[in-house]
């Protein structure tokens, strides 16, 4: 699948409440405790930034499928890009630091949105071990498994919402839980 974004085009389509809201779900799941304190994600700005990106990729992946869900896709991305460049102003970054870190997540964003594309193409494992090199550091291929069939589960139970569900952000993540998995 293809990631033609522009964020240099602003939405027509999607209400900017509904963008926010879509938008904080995706923020509030990859912050959950859960995939730090039992999955091992580092609590790091990279950790956290990494699976800020995996629940964009299962996000705009879905909103993508839907031909009415291209232009929110494309709002969602531009709110992310705009986060971004906030966050780094907020953390001290110089106005003239700021375009070259928003290209290094520029790229950091079309690299793990190819390859969880491409993985997905090539199966279960395949989407693991993209996780492992992405999210985990090249580690916990159990972790990486799990979390790889967290991620189809949330493809499967939105695959079967109706598009005024999902363009209207009424949807929820899949419960993660690691309880059956081994340390």
């Amino acid at each position: 699948m293809l990631w033609p974004f522009n964020h240099l085009k602003k939405p027509r389509i999607a209400a900017r409440g509904t963008i926010e809201a879509i938008y904080g779900m995706i923020v509030t799941q990859a912050r959950e405790p859960l995939f730090y304190r039992d999955f091992g994600v580092p609590d790091t700005v990279n950790g956290r930034f990494d699976l800020l990106l995996l629940h964009m990729w299962l996000v705009l992946r879905r909103l993508k499928s839907m031909e009415a869900g291209l232009g929110l896709s494309q709002a969602l991305f531009d709110h992310f890009c705009d986060d971004m460049d906030d966050n780094l102003r907020e953390m001290g970054v110089g106005d003239l630091a700021v375009p070259k870190r928003m290209q290094a997540f520029g790229e950091a964003f079309y690299g793990r949105m190819a390859a969880y594309d491409l993985a997905l193409t090539a199966g279960h494992e395949a989407l693991a071990q993209a996780i492992r090199r992405n999210i985990l550091g090249g580690e916990k291929i159990e972790t990486a498994r799990q979390l790889a069939t967290y991620a189809e589960t949330a493809m499967a139970a939105w695959a079967r919402l109706d598009e005024a569900t999902l363009l209207g952000g009424s949807w929820k993540f899949p419960v993660c839980d690691r309880a059956d998995t081994p340390q």
